[in-house]
């Protein structure tokens, strides 16, 4: 299993990336997805989760609004969209999948059996 994010860069605040994870080995539509983020010195913490088979995807408050996930079920890819960046996005962003997690466990990053290698979001004031 290899998931496989990419699209990391640096941009201005107020500006917007868009970061993709690819999934070889595993089918993304059977599985749980989710994008978490780890900033310089901080723990990991959860970005946004997407259930397989739940079309509403759950938000941490801090992106409500400005980060949308999606998926391309036919090039087994997740995205995120990030728009109206601010410093405090800075960040490694990490794409995850799990096929069993629970409702309550979306949040919990070490619940998830899959990773991908990271990308990092650098956002300048």
């Amino acid at each position: 299993v290899q998931l496989q994010a990419s699209g990391g860069g640096l941009v201005q605040a107020g500006g917007s990336l868009r970061l993709s994870c690819a999934a070889s080995g595993i089918t993304f539509s059977s599985y749980h997805i989710g994008w978490f983020r780890q900033a310089p010195g901080k723990e990991r913490e959860f970005v946004v989760g997407y259930r397989r088979h739940n079309s509403n995807p759950i938000y941490a408050d801090s992106v409500k609004g400005r980060f949308t996930i999606s998926r391309d079920n036919a090039k087994n890819t997740v995205y995120l969209q990030m728009n109206s960046l601010t410093p405090e996005d800075t960040a490694v962003y990490y794409c995850a999948a799990d096929s069993s997690l629970i409702l309550s466990s979306m949040r919990t990053w070490s619940e998830y059996d899959h990773w991908g290698q990271g990308t990092l979001v650098t956002v300048s004031s």
